[in-house]
C-alpha cells in the first residue's frame, strides 16, 4: 500500500468513527467514551502524515511507533463500545 492509500484510509477512519460517536448516549459514558475514541482515531492519521516528513529513518520509525500505539488505543475503545453496548444498529465485528 503506498503513501497517499494510507493517508486516505486513516483520515476515513477518523471520519468514520466522528460519524459513529455521533449515535453515543448523552451520558457521561458516551461523551467521555467518544472523547477518548475520536482523540485516538484522529492521531493515528495525523501521527501517519508526520510519518511522512520524518527528518531520518529513526525518527521515522519513531513517528510510526506512535501510529502503532494510537491505533491500539483506538481498537480498545472500540471494543469498549462495542462490550458497553454504546452504539447499537451497528455490527463492531
Amino acid at each position: 500500500m503506498d503513501r497517499k492509500t494510507l493517508q486516505i484510509r486513516t483520515k476515513k477512519f477518523h471520519v468514520d468513527v466522528i460519524h459513529l460517536c455521533e449515535a453515543f448516549p448523552r451520558n457521561a459514558a458516551g461523551f467521555e467514551t467518544a472523547k477518548q475514541l475520536i482523540r485516538s482515531a484522529g492521531s493515528v492519521g495525523a501521527n501517519y502524515r508526520a510519518s511522512v516528513r520524518a527528518k531520518s529513518p529513526a525518527d521515522f520509525l519513531y513517528k510510526i511507533e506512535i501510529v502503532l500505539e494510537e491505533s491500539d488505543e483506538s481498537h480498545y475503545w472500540l471494543e469498549v463500545v462495542k462490550d458497553a453496548k454504546l452504539q447499537t444498529g451497528i455490527e463492531l465485528d
